[in-house]
C-alpha cells in the first residue's frame, strides 16, 4: 500500500510538472505605426544609399557573374508584408520586376502598414532556388487561398534580398 501511494504520488508530481512547464509562446505581432516617409527598420539607410539604388534589371546582370552581392540598394514599392510578424515583404521597383526580402537575422521587423509605401533597401542580394514547402510556407502567411498555395508544386528561381536596412521615402 505504501509502495502504491509513493508511485501515486510520483506520478503526479511528474504530471503536474510537465503541466506547467509547457507555455504557450505566441509569436509577437508586427510593430504598430504608420511608416512615414522619413522612417526606418533596421539599420537607417542615408541619403547616399538612396541615391545609389539600382535597377533590378542591373542587379540580375551583376548576379551572372556572382553568387552574392553585398551593400546593395533597391528603390521600390512594398506589395505584401508578413501579417504574422512584419519578417518579410515583396516590393516591386519601378522597371515593374518584383522579388522577396527578408530582414537580415530576423533583426527587425516592419508594420503591415509598409503595404503600398515606396521604400528604399539597403542590404545583400543572391539568386536562389525557393523549395516548394518554404513558397508554401510564404503563401500562407500572406492569407493566399487553399487552391493558390496548393497550386505551387515546383521550385522556384529568385532573387532573394537580404535586407539590413528599409527606409520609406517618396
Amino acid at each position: 500500500m505504501k509502495r502504491l501511494s509513493i508511485y501515486a504520488f510520483t506520478l503526479f508530481i511528474s504530471f503536474s510538472t510537465l503541466s506547467f512547464s509547457q507555455e504557450n509562446v505566441e509569436k509577437p505581432a508586427p510593430p504598430a505605426g504608420n511608416a512615414l516617409i522619413g522612417d526606418y527598420y533596421g539599420t537607417d539607410v542615408s541619403g547616399d544609399v538612396v541615391n545609389k539604388a539600382i535597377s533590378v534589371k542591373k542587379l540580375e546582370s551583376e548576379l551572372k557573374s556572382t553568387k552574392r552581392a553585398e551593400g546593395v540598394a533597391v528603390k521600390g514599392e512594398v506589395t505584401n508584408v508578413c501579417e504574422k510578424r512584419g519578417c518579410w515583404i515583396t516590393l516591386k521597383t519601378e522597371d515593374g520586376s518584383s522579388f522577396f526580402v527578408k530582414m537580415k537575422d530576423y533583426a527587425f521587423f516592419v508594420p503591415t502598414a509598409l503595404k503600398g509605401k515606396n521604400v528604399v533597401l539597403e542590404g545583400s542580394v543572391e539568386k536562389k532556388v525557393t523549395s516548394v514547402d518554404e513558397l508554401k510556407h510564404y503563401a500562407k502567411d500572406a492569407k493566399k487561398s487553399k487552391a493558390e498555395i496548393d497550386a505551387i508544386n515546383s521550385p522556384k528561381e529568385e532573387i532573394r534580398f537580404l535586407a539590413n536596412g528599409i527606409k520609406v521615402v517618396n
